[in-house]
C-alpha cells in the first residue's frame, strides 16, 4: 500500500488540529436557535458533485459558542446511489465569498440509519470539520456507501472569535460522489473512532494542570488500520493508542502547539510498510489523552481525546449490513 494513499486517508478523516466535529454531536441546554437557519442542497449530477449549505447564521464579534445563536440539527437526504468521495467545506457569506473558517466550531455529518461499528448506541459519524476548513480529497478506488433516502443527520455549531461580527454566516460542504453503474466499483472504508469517554459523549472538563484520560475498545471485527490521526483541544500534550495490556503502542501522536498552548495541528501515522495494521476481533485496544491546561481554570468541556483513521474489514458484508436497531450477520 503506497504512502501517499495512507497519507490522503488520513488526510479524508479531517484530523488537523481543530476537527471539533467528533462532538456527539448535540447541542447542549440553553443554547439560542436561529429560525431562519435551514439546509439546501444544490446536485450537479453531470459533476457528480452535491453541494449542502446550513444558515444563516449572526455572528457578533467575540462571541463564544455557547453564548452564539446556533442553527438546529438539519437533515440531508441522499439523492443518489454510490460512494461519497470527497468533502469541501467553507464558510461563505449570503453573496457567496469566503469568510473566515476560525469562526466554525465544527460541523459533523452521521448516518442516521446506521451504527457506529465501536459504539452501536451511536450514529455513524462519516464527516467532521473544524476552524481549520479541513479538505477531505477522494481516494482512487475507495469510498463511502450511500443509498439514495439514506438521512444524514447535519449538526453545526458556530462562534466568532474575531473582531469583526458578521451579519450572515452559511457553512457550505461540497461532496464529490460516484454514482453506482457509472465506472469500477469502488472499495467501501468505515470510518472509526477510538475516543477516550468511549461511547459517551466526547467533550470533558479540564481541571488546572495535569489531565490524563484513558477509554478501552473492544474489537468486534477482523480487518486492518489503514492509519491514524487525531483530535484534542488547546493545551493538549498527546493521544496513544495501544493494544491493551501490551508494551509498546500502535501510534503515539503529539499536537503542535503554539507558545501559549493553542493546538494548531496534529500529526498521522501510517502503517504503509505492513499494507495496514492488522486488527483482531476479541483484542482490546485502549486510548489515552494527556493535556497540561496552563489556564489557571477549570475548563468545562474544554477537552476531547480522539484517535481517528479509517477500517477495513476482512469481510466487507459484515459492516455493510449494519443498521440501527439491528446487528449485522456472520
Amino acid at each position: 500500500m503506497k504512502n501517499r494513499f495512507l497519507l490522503l486517508a488520513i488526510m479524508v478523516l479531517g484530523v488537523g488540529g481543530r476537527v471539533a466535529a467528533q462532538h456527539e454531536g448535540h447541542h447542549g441546554a440553553g443554547h439560542k436557535y436561529a429560525a431562519g437557519a435551514k439546509l439546501s442542497t444544490a446536485n450537479d449530477t453531470a459533476a457528480q458533485m452535491l453541494t449542502v449549505r446550513v444558515g444563516p447564521l449572526r455572528l457578533p464579534a467575540h462571541t463564544d459558542h455557547m453564548a452564539a445563536t446556533q442553527a438546529r440539527d438539519q437533515v440531508l437526504a441522499i439523492p443518489f446511489d454510490g460512494w461519497i468521495t470527497a468533502y469541501h467545506p467553507r464558510l461563505t457569506d449570503g453573496k457567496g465569498n469566503t469568510l473566515p473558517g476560525r469562526m466554525l466550531h465544527h460541523v459533523a455529518f452521521w448516518n442516521s440509519g446506521r451504527p457506529d461499528f465501536l459504539c452501536p448506541n451511536k450514529e455513524e459519524h462519516i464527516f467532521g470539520a473544524g476552524g481549520e476548513m479541513n479538505d477531505w480529497p477522494a481516494l482512487a478506488g475507495f469510498g463511502y456507501r450511500v443509498r439514495r433516502g439514506e438521512r444524514i443527520r447535519v449538526n453545526t455549531m458556530f462562534h466568532n472569535p474575531t473582531d469583526t461580527s458578521y451579519p450572515e454566516v452559511f457553512i457550505e460542504v461540497k461532496m464529490e460522489y460516484q454514482r453506482a453503474g457509472k465506472g469500477a466499483e469502488l472499495k467501501s472504508v468505515y470510518p472509526v473512532w477510538f475516543d477516550v469517554q468511549q461511547c459517551g459523549d466526547s467533550g470533558y472538563d479540564l481541571k488546572p494542570g495535569k489531565n490524563v484520560t484513558t477509554g478501552k475498545f473492544g474489537m468486534g471485527y477482523n480487518g486492518v488500520l489503514l492509519g491514524v490521526g487525531g483530535h484534542m483541544h488547546d493545551f493538549g500534550r498527546r493521544l496513544v493508542l495501544a493494544r491493551a495490556g501490551q508494551k509498546g503502542t500502535i501510534a503515539t501522536l503529539e499536537p503542535k502547539t503554539d507558545p501559549g498552548g493553542r493546538l494548531i495541528s496534529m500529526p498521522i501515522v501510517t502503517f504503509a510498510d505492513r499494507g495496514g495494521l492488522a486488527l483482531a476481533r476479541g483484542e482490546v485496544l485502549e486510548v489515552t489523552a494527556a493535556y497540561d491546561n496552563r489556564s489557571g481554570e477549570h475548563l468545562r468541556q474544554g477537552a476531547m481525546g480522539i484517535v481517528v483513521g479509517y477500517f477495513v474489514p476482512a469481510e466487507d458484508r459484515q459492516l455493510a449490513g449494519l443498521r440501527r436497531g439491528k446487528k449485522a450477520g456472520g
